[in-house]
């Protein structure tokens, strides 16, 4: 078997092997380079590909993806990195207005084939300015596809599909994730954009989770098993393309869903995904839809009190018995 890597290295493995096939691939962002990034985790691409596909750039978000958009529409592949997700607010004309309309507004006769990277989410006490789990801003906004894998496999199947598609991709990379380890992903290693996986099978639930969720969800599946209650996990891997066919057949086997997500909430994706369950496979189901999400309130900087905000695998499993169980 072969040695388990980190999420991190995973990244810029992903990165690398794309960088290989396409010389048109470039990256992009503050410190990516011989720093390796400050989450280092694009360790050893300057030294393979050098300043000329490496690119550090001035601390301004603006700068970063105007460039990367530039580039796109004249012929390259750029991977812009915005070292925190908070900080896409800083560059949000470019994510919201330009970027996703472009492909449509001249008849797709000019694509936007790029990628911004992002360090994304809480769990790590770095206050509220700097933990927010951000996918569902860019949910409300159509042209974008939205990636946020939860393995080192997955990391690399979805980037290899984000550098090459002809449409815009924010990638989410969980923070809380970066030191986790898995199985490397094999050569070749592609994952469909818009393919959820069904991580675990289950006949009597079926939880639902993405990135840093999806360890939760995981849990809280084994300590339900004790309990005798078979849960089904499915991690989404992309919210854009959403792959509701997979959970709504899994909910006709189950008759439950409960989802988990690390958005606040008020406006999270997984309201999109309860409102898709709710009206599609309304009769399939034995037990009300139920979300666990973060309280809609700024993160806080300690952590006992970040803990309270964000979903659990106490409250996880509390929820699911009760719905098993009713």
């Amino acid at each position: 078997m072969a040695d388990l890597i980190t999420y991190r290295e995973a990244i810029a493995d992903g990165i690398a092997r794309e960088m290989r096939l396409d010389p048109s691939v470039v990256c992009l962002g503050e410190d990516i380079g011989a720093a390796g990034g400050v989450f280092k985790s694009t360790q050893g691409l300057f030294e393979e590909f050098g300043p000329t596909r490496i690119w550090d750039t001035p601390i301004s978000e603006q700068a970063i993806v105007g460039a990367a958009m530039g580039a796109a529409m004249t012929g390259m592949r750029p991977v812009a990195e915005i070292m925190f997700s908070d900080f896409l607010a800083c560059c949000w004309d470019f994510i919201a207005n330009e970027m996703p309309k472009v492909r449509y507004m001249t008849g797709g006769q000019v694509k936007v084939p790029m990628v911004v990277r992002t360090a994304n989410g809480g769990g790590l006490g770095f206050g509220a300015q700097h933990s927010q789990a951000v996918e569902n801003w860019a949910l409300s906004v159509p042209g974008l596809v939205i990636a946020a894998p939860s393995t080192p496999s997955d990391v690399v199947g979805l980037m290899a599909s984000a550098i090459r598609s002809d449409d815009p991709v924010l990638f989410f990379e969980h923070k809380a994730l970066f030191a986790t380890k898995g199985e490397p992903a094999p050569a070749g290693h592609v994952i469909p954009l818009g393919q959820a996986n069904v991580v675990r099978t289950g006949s009597e639930i079926t939880l639902v989770g993405l990135a840093w969720s999806m360890p939760i969800v995981l849990e809280a599946a084994e300590l339900l098993a004790q309990q005798g209650i078979s849960a089904e996990v499915i991690d989404l891997r992309t919210l854009v393309p959403l792959d509701a066919a997979t959970v709504l057949s899994s909910v006709s086997k189950t008759s439950r869903i409960l989802i988990v997500e690390e958005n606040p909430f008020q406006g999270g994706w997984g309201g999109t995904l309860a409102s898709i369950v709710a009206d599609e496979g309304f009769y399939d189901l034995d037990a009300p839809v139920k979300r666990i999400a973060a309280a809609s309130v700024p993160l806080a900087f300690a952590t006992h009190l970040e803990n309270e905000l964000l979903p659990s695998v106490a409250l996880t499993v509390e929820t699911a018995v009760r719905m098993a169980t009713s």
